[in-house]
């Protein structure tokens, strides 16, 4: 039975998720209306038509006025759940929910869920690519661009969803149940959202919420704030550990990449530097990947087979090219200094960096260390830029430089770079005060990179 026709929702933003999500609601005969704070003129053309078209009520910048009569509420992660017409609509008893949400309701496959602060992308389409290569049926959807709800309507019972889910979304579910869920770390991001560690790691702690004895929650051993929280999980706990040698779980034994499985069996899968991604941090991920697989089912043989072969994701450790010696690498989704440090750590030789952008609440003081006389030097861009650069003077590192644009930013970090040198694109910031995400600036610094070659 489909419990959302003639449903009364509000959409609220008009993003990849809000517009998926309303062209799922409206296929499903919901009565729907959008909210997006930009104006009309700023809203795509063939959007504003198609809405019309299907009687959809809009609210374009400006607050929506029937907050009194709704059912539901779906709310696109960016939006915070405070804001002001939300509350009111759920105090007058709309529930609150998201796309990934509504898109577990409405599906019929199965869900591996994937959530952590720094490598979900790379784990998400890793497992995608294990799945995919053990011949199931299988959509990569959630924060790797893809709309789980564009997806969850042509779903069978067979199919799978590998989803990567951000604490804005989980925040929003309720009844998401995955097959397997996995915490790949914890370190502070977002802070202007979640305000404090706890309420992120509460957030985060929202995907084995509903699991139970017979899923699998797959976590990080060597990750102290992640493993706390395994022991509030109903669902088998899986570690996984790049320094420990697990009683269960997936870890590394002499080099190589083993499982250790429920009944004390190890399962040789490939060697760690057979990998052809870089750095600890995507050992990790690869150890993550090949818990999830295994545990939901997937032969060592195919693990193994796509560890060897998987190159990595665009924007993430990305090179981009070479000119005049120097190695240009995108790691735009390097959106947090966590995540930088890591790049930093992978990039072998001498560093010119490029960081900067939207104003996380983040500090900036371990990501100044992680430099040790690796990073030369530093161009600053956006937003943040003169707060990373008097943390760094603080800490005495001088050479840095602010600059207006990435065109500017590319341009200096060539001159400067010598032969052997790397210029690392790794903002450690997210890019919403100059591009509307971080793919569109990973894009930007390719093609100015692009221009040198000229």
């Amino acid at each position: 039975m489909n419990q959302l026709e003639n449903k009364r929702v509000l959409v609220v933003g008009m993003g990849k998720s809000g517009i998926a999500a309303t062209q799922a609601l409206l296929k499903l005969g919901a009565i729907v209306s959008v909210y997006d704070r930009k104006e009309e003129s700023e809203i795509d053309t063939q959007l504003i038509q198609f809405l019309r078209n299907k009687n959809a009520t809009c609210y374009f910048d400006k607050e929506p006025n029937n907050t009194g009569e709704l059912d539901m509420v779906v709310i696109s992660p960016g939006v915070p759940l405070n804001t002001g017409f939300v509350r009111k609509a759920q105090d007058a008893g709309a529930e609150v929910i998201g796309e990934a949400e509504i898109a577990y309701r409405i599906g019929q496959g199965k869900y591996i869920a994937i959530t952590g602060t720094n490598g979900k992308t790379t784990t998400t389409t890793l497992v995608g690519e294990m799945f995919k290569n053990s011949g199931r049926k299988t959509y990569v959807v959630g924060n790797v661009g893809v709309a789980v709800i564009s997806k969850a309507l042509h779903t069978t019972e067979s199919d799978w969803l590998v989803t990567e889910i951000s604490s804005f979304q989980l925040e929003t579910t309720s009844r998401f149940k995955p097959e397997v869920s996995a915490l790949l770390n914890i370190t502070p991001d977002h802070m202007d959202r979640h305000k404090t560690m706890e309420k992120y790691a509460e957030a985060k702690a929202m995907i084995y919420k509903n699991q139970d004895e017979s899923q699998y929650f797959i976590v990080n051993y060597d990750d102290e704030e992640s493993w706390k929280l395994a022991k509030y999980c109903k669902a088998k706990v899986i570690p996984f550990s790049r320094k420990a040698d697990l009683d269960l779980g997936c870890f590394v034994l002499d080099g190589d990449i083993v499982i250790r499985d429920e009944m004390g069996k190890y399962i040789n899968i490939c060697k760690a530097d057979e990998l052809k991604i870089p750095g600890s941090h995507n050992l990790e991920n690869a150890l993550a990947s090949t818990a999830i697989s295994y545990f939901a089912g997937i032969s060592p043989e195919v693990i193994a087979k796509t560890l060897r072969s998987f190159e990595g994701v665009e924007h993430r450790l990305e090179f981009v090219g070479e000119v005049d010696g120097v190695r240009f690498v995108n790691d735009s989704k390097g959106t947090n200094p966590d995540a930088s440090i890591k790049a930093i750590d992978a990039i072998k030789g001498d560093i010119i960096l490029i960081a900067g952008g939207y104003d996380k609440g983040s500090d900036y003081e371990e990501f100044i260390n992680s430099f040790q006389g690796k990073v030369k030097h530093m161009i600053l861009l956006g937003k943040t830029a003169p707060k990373i650069k008097e943390t760094a003077e603080r800490m005495g590192f001088t050479n840095t430089t602010i600059v207006r644009c990435m065109e500017e930013s590319v341009k200096i970090s060539h001159k400067m770079a010598s032969p052997g040198n790397t210029v690392l694109l790794s903002p450690a910031c997210a890019s919403w005060d100059m591009y509307t995400c971080f793919e569109q600036r990973g894009d930007h610094y390719k093609n100015c990179v692009k221009d040198l070659e000229k």
